[in-house]
C-alpha cells in the first residue's frame, strides 16, 4: 500500500514538475531550428512563478463555471497522472486505467474550458469554444480507435496491459498496424494539444485562434493554472505515445532501481519525441481551420487501417 502511494505520487510530480520544463524544451529547440537563440527551457517556471504572484482580474459577466475552470483543467491532468503509466505499468488507478476513462478526464477539461470561452460573453471567447468542440469531436473517436487497434492485439483494453504485452513482445512495435496507430495518434495529438499545423499556441490572431482564444479573458494564477494544465497534457499525450508505441523502459515492479531506471528511460523518450515535434512544428504552416477537418479524417482513416491491419495480418 506504501509503494502504491509513492509511486502515484512520484508520477504526480513527474507529470507536474516536468510539463513546463518540456514545453520549455520544446521552445527552445524550435527557435534554434529556425535560427533564433530563443528562452531558455526553464522559462516556463519563471512565467508560472510570475503569473501567480498577480491579481486575477475577472469579468462582471463571469458566473463560478469561469473561476472553476481552472482547477478542474489542472486536477483532471493530476488525476491522469495515476491512470496512465508514466513510470510503472499498474499506477494507483491502473484497475480503471482504459483509454475510454482517460478521454472521460480529457473531455471534463475540454467541457470546463469550452464553458468559460463562452461564460464571458466574449465573441473570440465563443469563436474559440465552437472551434475547440468541433475539433475535439474529430479528435476523440482517433484517439480511442487507434488505442483499440493496440488493445486488439494485447487482448485488453488497460493501459498497462497492452504495455506489459508490447514489452514482452518487442516485435509488434514493428508492426504496420503498430505503425499506423502510431502515425494517427500523433496527428490526434496535434490537435488535442493545440499544436501547429492545427494551431498555434505562439499567436493571439483573432481568425486563427483556438485554444488562446479561449483563455484571453484569465489573468494571474487563473492562466497560470491554465497554462500549466495546457502543458501536462502535451507531457501526457507524449508520455501515452512513448509507453504505449514503445514500452522498453516502463517497468511493473514499484522498487527505487527500476523505477529511476523507467524515470530515465522515459525521459530519453521524451526528449526524442519532441525533437520530432519541433520538427514538424517548424517544417509545415497552420492549416486554414477548413482544412483540419481534412487532417483529422485523414487520422481516422490510418487508425481504422490500423484496426483492419489487425485482422488481416494474422
Amino acid at each position: 500500500m506504501t509503494g502504491t502511494v509513492a509511486i502515484g505520487l512520484l508520477q504526480i510530480l513527474v507529470v507536474a514538475l516536468g510539463a513546463p520544463l518540456l514545453v520549455g524544451v520544446l521552445r527552445t529547440l524550435e527557435a534554434r531550428l529556425v535560427g533564433r537563440r530563443g528562452p531558455t527551457p526553464w522559462q516556463p517556471y519563471a512565467d508560472l512563478r510570475k503569473l501567480l504572484g498577480k491579481d486575477a482580474v475577472v469579468s462582471e459577466t463571469a458566473s463560478w463555471v469561469f473561476r472553476a475552470t481552472p482547477y478542474v483543467l489542472a486536477a483532471s491532468m493530476l488525476v491522469t497522472a495515476l491512470v496512465v503509466p508514466v513510470l510503472v505499468t499498474r499506477p494507483p488507478l491502473g484497475f480503471a486505467g482504459n483509454i475510454v476513462l482517460l478521454m472521460y478526464l480529457f473531455m471534463l477539461g475540454t467541457f470546463f474550458l469550452a464553458l468559460a470561452g463562452l461564460d464571458t460573453g466574449s465573441a473570440f471567447g465563443g469563436m474559440g469554444s465552437s472551434r475547440e468542440v468541433a475539433v475535439a469531436a474529430l479528435a476523440e473517436p482517433t484517439v480511442i480507435l487507434a488505442v483499440f487497434a493496440l488493445a486488439l492485439r494485447a487482448g485488453t483494453i488497460n493501459l498497462g496491459g497492452v504495455v506489459e504485452r508490447v514489452e514482452r513482445e518487442p516485435w509488434l512495435a514493428a508492426n504496420p498496424a503498430h505503425l499506423l496507430a502510431f502515425a494517427a495518434f500523433f496527428i490526434v495529438m496535434l490537435a488535442e494539444a493545440g499544436r501547429l499545423p492545427v494551431d498555434n499556441p505562439a499567436t493571439h490572431l483573432e481568425l486563427t485562434m483556438i485554444h488562446e482564444a479561449m483563455v484571453l479573458e484569465y489573468s494571474g494564477r487563473y492562466l497560470a493554472l491554465v497554462e500549466w494544465a495546457s502543458a501536462m497534457k502535451l507531457f501526457v499525450f507524449l508520455t501515452l505515445l512513448a509507453n504505449l508505441f514503445f514500452p522498453w523502459g516502463v517497468t511493473s515492479l514499484a522498487d527505487p532501481v527500476p523505477v529511476a531506471l523507467g524515470l530515465l528511460a522515459l525521459a530519453g523518450k521524451l526528449a526524442v519525441l519532441t525533437a520530432l515535434l519541433a520538427l514538424v512544428e517548424t517544417s509545415v504552416a497552420k492549416l486554414r481551420l477548413f482544412r483540419v477537418p481534412e487532417l483529422l479524417s485523414g487520422s481516422f482513416a490510418l487508425a481504422l487501417l490500423s484496426v483492419l491491419a489487425v485482422f488481416l495480418l494474422r
